[in-house]
C-alpha cells in the first residue's frame, strides 16, 4: 500500500501560502508507516516547531491499473474518506530554500491521518463531496471537491503514468484554505458530508 498525495489543488491554499497555480497536479508520496488510523493521537515531534494540519478528501483504491484513462477512472475507486497531511511547515522551508527534497516535511510517521472510510455508494453521489474540519470546536477547513484544480479523473490518470496504482493505496487530493499550525491539547474532528470520520488529540 501506498499514499500519493497532490500539492496545490485548491487555488485558494495556493495563495494562501503564496504558490503559483500549477499547470498539471503536483505529486509526492508518502510511505505506509505515514498512517495514522482510529483516532489515535498526533504526537508532535520534537525537530519541528511549526506542524500544520491539511485537510484532505481521500480516495481508496479498489482496482489495480497503469495508464488509466479519464473515462475509465470512476472504476478505481469506490470508497472515500477525509484525513489529514501533517506538514512540519519549517522543514519544508528550510529544505526548499536549499532545492532539497522535502518529504521529512511530509512522509514522517504518522503524518497521514486516515479517517472512517466510506462507500461511495452509501453516501448518494461520486462528485463534490463537502468536508471539514473542526479545531477545538472552530471549523477551520471547509472544502468541496468541485473546487478543486484537478478533478478524480486528471489526478488518477496523470499519476498512473508513473505509478502502477494498487488495491488499496490511497490517494489525497489537495487540501483548502485555512491551513494553520496545531499544539498539545488541540482536539481535531473531520467530516465528510456531515458525517463525523476522526476525532483524535495532539499530545
Amino acid at each position: 500500500m501506498k499514499i500519493i498525495c497532490i500539492g496545490r489543488n485548491y487555488g485558494e491554499h495556493a495563495k494562501e501560502l503564496n504558490n503559483a497555480i500549477p499547470e498539471k497536479p503536483i505529486l509526492f508520496m508518502k510511505p505506509q508507516t505515514a498512517l495514522l488510523k482510529d483516532n489515535k493521537p498526533f504526537f508532535l515531534p520534537d525537530w519541528s516547531t511549526d506542524m500544520h494540519y491539511e485537510t484532505e478528501l481521500v480516495l481508496k483504491v479498489c482496482k489495480q491499473g497503469k495508464y488509466i484513462e479519464e473515462k475509465f477512472v470512476h472504476k478505481y475507486f469506490d470508497e472515500v474518506s477525509v484525513g489529514i497531511d501533517f506538514t512540519a511547515r519549517d522543514l519544508q522551508a528550510q529544505q526548499k530554500a536549499k532545492g532539497l527534497p522535502w518529504e521529512i516535511a511530509k512522509a514522517f510517521d504518522n503524518s497521514a491521518v486516515i479517517g472512517e472510510i466510506k462507500k461511495i455508494s452509501d453516501l448518494g453521489k461520486s462528485k463534490g463531496f463537502q468536508f471539514h474540519l473542526m479545531l477545538n470546536g472552530n471549523k477551520v477547513q471547509d472544502g468541496n471537491t468541485d473546487d478543486m484544480i484537478f478533478s478524480f479523473e486528471n489526478i488518477i490518470a496523470y499519476a498512473s503514468q508513473f505509478f502502477t496504482l494498487q488495491v488499496g493505496d490511497l490517494i489525497y487530493t489537495g487540501t483548502p484554505a485555512g491551513v494553520g499550525p496545531v499544539s498539545i491539547g488541540d482536539r481535531l474532528e473531520g467530516y465528510l458530508e456531515g458525517q463525523k470520520v476522526f476525532d483524535f488529540e495532539i499530545k
